[in-house]
């Protein structure tokens, strides 16, 4: 039995890289099955760990949620009772599930440092189960290059194989910059690239829903409209001048403003605007919402400051449901296209 330890930060589409990789391992005859140590709540409604439902679903695993997924942790897991689940707690459980298994992907947290106050970060596991790490880039800047370089250096110090690196969800305007600049410096740096994944909406922009349920709040429009996509985040701080040609540029976005700027709320709901996402708790000017309703577009309240909001909406990346028959199937897709799932399968032999 071998052992691939994806990992990457939020947003990097470790979740899809996962789905992707697992089918097409098992289209080439391997027994194969998912195991995710430490599940992160979040502040999440509900108690299951997603990944968890949909790998089970996907792969049409017998083993239960707990299993898949034997510990789940919030931000604040230092506070109050500090009794969490030991590394042998969790290693047992992932000897069960890799029984009959000839490949476990194993999932990492949202980051790979995540619980390294207790021994359960990332490295820590994938050194305990032996296994051999890939991990998932999301470019914004040279800023995320670097942070993938000091991740694979920590990995190699650590004597963990490391499979190579995949960059995920790339942003059109970074594509060319990606192929052409990025791969080679991780290369020379002497850390394989696994391939390019461009971005792809359908499968890598979040809902509208998706912001509501992680900044909480009010819906006070477009409530039929909520499985809108999110393409991208802009803040509405500046002149009302400034703003104009800056909305313009980005479409399919969510826009962060206060409650009382409703100059800059009723400018975006001119332009390609998928949500609004008022702050400060601040009712807008009923001209907002009247313009809202015209347009359908979905208006959240929020009780956080913008500068907390914007920080939270950082951290959302889309949801790929059991049901989402066209997600999952890109996410097979984009391994076959963009990635090079021979050689992680050489690698781990």
């Amino acid at each position: 039995m071998k052992s691939l330890f994806i990992m990457g930060t939020p947003a990097s589409g470790k979740t899809a890289v996962s789905v992707g990789l697992a089918l097409k391992f098992q289209q080439e005859g391997y027994r194969v099955s998912y195991f995710k140590p430490v599940g992160i709540t979040g502040g999440k409604s509900r108690d299951e760990d997603e990944d968890a439902i949909l790998m089970k679903s996907v792969l049409k695993m017998d083993h239960s949620l707990k299993d898949i997924v034997p510990y789940t942790v919030g931000p604040s897991y230092l506070s109050g009772n500090r009794n969490c689940i030991s590394l042998q707690e969790i290693t047992s459980t992932y000897k069960r599930i890799s029984e009959g298994s000839d490949i476990v992907i194993v999932g990492g947290a949202s980051f790979p440092h995540i619980m390294g106050c207790v021994g359960l970060d990332s490295i820590t596991l994938a050194r305990e189960f032996k296994s051999t790490a890939v991990f998932l880039i999301h470019i914004e800047n040279d800023f995320s290059l670097d942070n993938a370089i000091f991740v694979n250096s920590y990995l190699e110090c650590r004597g963990i194989p490391i499979a190579g690196n995949i960059f995920n969800n790339v942003p059109r305007p970074l594509l060319a910059k990606t192929e052409g600049v990025y791969q080679a410096v991780i290369e020379e740096k002497g850390y394989r690239s696994l391939g390019v994944i461009p971005h792809r909406s359908e499968i890598a922009s979040p809902t509208v829903a998706e912001y509501f349920e992680a900044l909480g709040g009010e819906v006070l429009s477009g409530k039929e409209n909520m499985d809108r996509l999110v393409e991208d985040v802009l803040v509405g701080a500046m002149t009302i001048e400034s703003a104009l040609g800056y909305l313009r540029r980005a479409p399919n976005k969510a826009v962060i403003t206060g409650g009382d700027r409703a100059d800059i709320a009723l400018a975006a709901l001119e332009t390609s605007t998928s949500a609004l996402i008022l702050t400060g708790g601040l009712y807008p000017d009923v001209k907002v919402i009247a313009r809202a309703d015209e347009r359908e577009v979905p208006v959240l309240l929020v009780h956080y400051d913008t500068y907390t909001t914007l920080e939270k909406c950082a951290e959302i990346s889309k949801r790929i449901l059991p049901t989402d028959r066209k997600s999952i199937e890109l996410a097979q897709e984009n391994i076959d296209k963009h990635v090079d799932w021979k050689g992680i399968l050489k690698t781990i032999k």
